[in-house]
C-alpha cells in the first residue's frame, strides 16, 4: 500500500516538517457536514497533530466516496483528529465542534443533504462517551431546536481517498464551495478561538 494512503496528506506534511504525533496523543472522531469543513477548522488548532477525513458509522466495508454520497452505506463523512490532551482537551474540541456546525438539522448541513452529512460523535471509550453526552446537554442552551447529534461507539474508521485530504488548503482559492461554505466556518473559528490557533 502506498505511503500516501497510509498517512494521508496531513501525515506526510507533518513528517516533512519534522512534527510527529506525541506519545500522549489521543484521538476523537466527529461528523458535522462535509468533512472538508471540519478538517479545515480543526487542523489549525494547537495540540492537533493530524486531521484525517474519512467515513464511519456505517455498515459497508471500505466504502468509496461515491458510495457514501449515495446515502446507502450508513456512513457519515467524519474527521479523525489526533491531539495532545496536554495542549488541547477533548472538551475544548467538543466546544468547537458544537460552535462551527448546526447540530439541530437532521441529515443536513446547509445545502448538503443526506445521512452522510449528519451530526455525529463516535467515541473511543466511556470517558469520551460521558464527555460527549455532557457537551450535548451543555450546548443545547445555545440552540432553539433540539440537538440531534448521534453519540455512538466508533467501530471502524475508513480514511477517505487521498484527494480529499487537505482539501481546503489545496483548493481554497479555486473551488467556490471552499470560499462560500468552508471559509466562513474557518473565519468564525479563528474569531472565537484565536488563542487556540497554531502560530
Amino acid at each position: 500500500m502506498k505511503l500516501t494512503k497510509l498517512l494521508g496528506i496531513t501525515g506526510l506534511i507533518l513528517m516533512a516538517i519534522g512534527q510527529s504525533t506525541p506519545a500522549s496523543a489521543e484521538r476523537c472522531t466527529f461528523g458535522g457536514g462535509c468533512f472538508w469543513c471540519l478538517e479545515a477548522v480543526f487542523e489549525d488548532l494547537k495540540g492537533v497533530s493530524s486531521v484525517t477525513s474519512g467515513y464511519a458509522g456505517g455498515h459497508v466495508e471500505n466504502p468509496t466516496y461515491e458510495q457514501v454520497c449515495g446515502g446507502q452505506t450508513g456512513h457519515a463523512e467524519v474527521v479523525q483528529i489526533e491531539f495532545d490532551p496536554k495542549v488541547i482537551s477533548y472538551a475544548t474540541l467538543m466546544k468547537i465542534f458544537y460552535t462551527i456546525h448546526d447540530p439541530t438539522t437532521p441529515n443536513q448541513q446547509g445545502a448538503d443533504r443526506g445521512p452522510q452529512y449528519r451530526s455525529i460523535v463516535l467515541y473511543d471509550n466511556n470517558e469520551q462517551k460521558k464527555a460527549a453526552e455532557e457537551a450535548k446537554h451543555t450546548y443545547q442552551k445555545d440552540y432553539k431546536n433540539p440537538i440531534v447529534t448521534e453519540i455512538v461507539p466508533l467501530r471502524k474508521f475508513y480514511a477517505a481517498e487521498t484527494y480529499h485530504q487537505g482539501y481546503y488548503k489545496a483548493n481554497g482559492s479555486k473551488n467556490p464551495y471552499c470560499s462560500m461554505v468552508i471559509s466562513p466556518k474557518v473565519q468564525k473559528m479563528h474569531h472565537l478561538f484565536g488563542d487556540l490557533l497554531k502560530k
